[in-house]
């Protein structure tokens, strides 16, 4: 209809409302990128007709994607923040009023994850520290270098048991940033979502180096007894890490997919 007829796109459908009206306050993502492809943005931007202003009213409205809420205020005349509704608040005292039971449970469940998650990764750095002066086999008692230094085992050990120290000192510094943050509604559009991402994916690391170290000390102590000892213990290793993966990928993904993945750009929709 749209192809066939452009001018649909300023006929009032419902309550003196465009079709980018109610694209919008249906949080329709699709629709709402053909109506900014088919020259409407260019009409919003120019502030002509104050009933576009309304779309900032709308956008802040509670919705499954608040990122919308941004991407409308970029989209919209800088006169349309300062309008206001029938009860006297602009667009962003609407959001915060709105959002404020949303952001009051995403404050709690932040610092419930990042307190949990710091806790791991602070046991993992605790252990990590103390492999480094215990080396596996000890040390030579007239060089006083360790007795394996030559082995690849004890540098496969060597490396991950840095990297695992690094790692998990590094998510202890982004969980803490989290504990530390003001929660404003910025910061849960960016920097919170970041951090979160940057902590559980060092911790994954971490976890990952922390066990692959544990294989290697096993198989520096007992490969003179078993030879056989590296496959069982590489696959034992895998199990917490695969479990891991299981139990914080789907968070993971999601948590990336809102704070990159989610671009509102027109695009064709034919």
């Amino acid at each position: 209809m749209f192809q066939l007829c452009p001018d649909l796109i300023w006929v009032s459908v419902k309550d003196d409302k465009f079709p980018i009206h109610v694209a919008i306050e249906n949080r329709q993502e699709n629709i709402f990128n053909l109506l900014c492809e088919m020259n409407a943005r260019s009409k919003i931007q120019s502030g002509g007709d104050t009933r576009f202003g309304t779309i900032m009213l709308l956008a802040a409205k509670l919705a499954p994607f608040p990122q919308l809420s941004s991407e409308v205020e970029k989209l919209g005349h800088p006169y349309f923040r300062t309008l206001k509704n029938e009860e006297g608040k602009t667009a962003r005292e609407l959001f915060t009023e709105e959002h404020k039971e949303l952001a009051e449970a995403g404050e709690k469940w932040m610092k419930d994850t990042s307190n949990s998650c710091s806790i791991v990764s602070t046991l993992i750095a605790t252990v990590m520290f103390a492999a480094a002066f215990t080396v596996p086999g000890g040390n030579n008692s007239e060089s006083g270098f360790p007795i394996f230094l030559q082995t690849n085992a004890f540098l496969v050990f060597t490396i991950s048991d840095a990297l695992a120290l690094l790692s998990s000192l590094t998510s202890v510094l982004m969980f803490l940033s989290i504990q530390t943050a003001r929660y404003t509604e910025e910061d849960f559009m960016e920097s919170l979502p970041k951090r979160l991402i940057i902590g559980l994916a060092s911790l994954f690391l971490a976890i990952t180096a922390m066990m692959i170290a544990f294989g290697a000390t096993l198989s520096i102590v007992l490969a003179e007894r078993l030879k056989w000892i590296s496959i069982p213990t590489v696959l034992l290793s895998s199990v917490p890490v695969a479990i891991f993966i299981l139990l914080q990928l789907p968070l993971f993904i999601q948590m990336i997919r809102s704070t990159f993945g989610f671009t509102f750009c027109p695009q064709s929709p034919w």
